[in-house]
């Protein structure tokens, strides 16, 4: 099987069908998927652009977006770094409305059990350890 690492662009055609010259060419790329001709490798960073172009360039609600890329991520034929991590943050990142990023490094944080220092008050809504940087 050939592997593909994708772009961002590849998703944000796939999801917006814009523009749809491009677009029909995902969809193409997205049948040699579903025959088993290809599976596309993802990036967490990848993933984390895509939120971020939908959130701010396509006006998609967190909960669009979570909507649009929990299935994508679970599709057979897709592979993604840390599947199961990325999953939840899409859902935190819904269900709490916060940045995505905050999300996943909140799922890092709690799988690892480890301890997060920010400023961000925003952790504050997670079951994560969180301090901040100490004074002088």
């Amino acid at each position: 099987m050939k592997y593909l690492w994708i772009d961002a662009n590849i998703i944000l055609r796939f999801i917006t069908g814009s523009p749809p010259e491009m677009a029909e060419k995902t969809l193409e790329l997205m049948k040699r998927v579903e025959k088993g001709e290809v599976c596309l490798r993802v990036s967490s960073l990848v993933l984390a652009e895509v939120v971020w172009v939908l959130s701010s360039f396509y006006k998609f609600s967190k909960h669009e977006i979570a909507n649009s890329l929990i299935p994508f991520i679970n599709a057979d034929g897709i592979a993604t770094e840390n599947p199961t991590l990325l999953v939840q943050a899409l859902q935190v990142m819904a269900d709490k409305d916060i940045d995505f990023v905050d999300a996943y490094l909140a799922s890092l944080a709690r799988f690892h059990d480890e301890i997060i220092c920010s400023f961000d008050d925003d952790f504050k809504k997670l079951d994560v350890k969180l301090i901040t940087p100490p004074g002088k």
